[in-house]
């Protein structure tokens, strides 16, 4: 995770700015590490619970507990947007509107990293659905990383890098935009 942390931030054009973190949970690595590097962070879980772990982890952050497609911000408020295992568990019919949303959050200078679910981890082109995890049934809802990246691209992004990394046993896409 390290490596993609340290990838990520070297693709900032600025080293100092403000954060947004999309389903931040407990705060560890991200938003730990950019407020270590002097970075403003907000960070937004649904999970009451996972934001009182973050407040001790990263007592720094500013936390939202709201569902990430209801919040809104004002336009070019953030330098950098992250959405770690996060973006996954919103079904998939959302995503374009809340990238359209990250977009108009973004500065022109910014970029956002996410994780997208794909057949590497669901065993479906496409899924929305159920699948067990840590002995807990969660949802996941992804497209195929063709219709993702037709998403990206009518929201306004340009894809900076997208790549399948296994971390932990689990293949995921990892995928960096920025404003085209």
């Amino acid at each position: 995770m390290g490596e993609v942390l340290s990838q990520f931030y070297n693709f900032l054009e600025i080293k100092q700015g403000e954060l947004l973190d999309l389903g931040c949970g407990a705060g560890e690595p991200f938003a730990r590490f950019f407020v270590d590097h002097g970075w403003k962070v907000t960070g937004v879980d649904f999970s009451a619970k996972m934001l009182t772990m973050a407040a001790k982890y990263v007592p720094e952050m500013k936390t939202l507990c709201r569902d990430m497609r209801e919040i809104d911000f004002p336009a070019k408020s953030f330098d950098a947007i992250t959405a770690i295992y996060s973006l996954f568990h919103v079904p998939c019919a959302d995503h374009l509107a809340l990238f359209e949303k990250m977009h108009r959050w973004l500065n022109p200078q910014g970029r956002a990293l996410f994780t997208y679910a794909t057949k590497e981890y669901t065993g479906s082109d496409e899924f929305d659905g159920y699948k067990e995890f840590l002995g807990e049934e969660l949802y996941y809802s992804h497209k195929t990383p063709q219709d993702l990246y037709k998403d990206l691209i009518n929201a306004g992004f340009k894809i900076v890098s997208a790549d399948y990394r296994a971390i932990g046993g689990e293949t995921f896409l990892w995928v960096t935009v920025k404003p085209d």
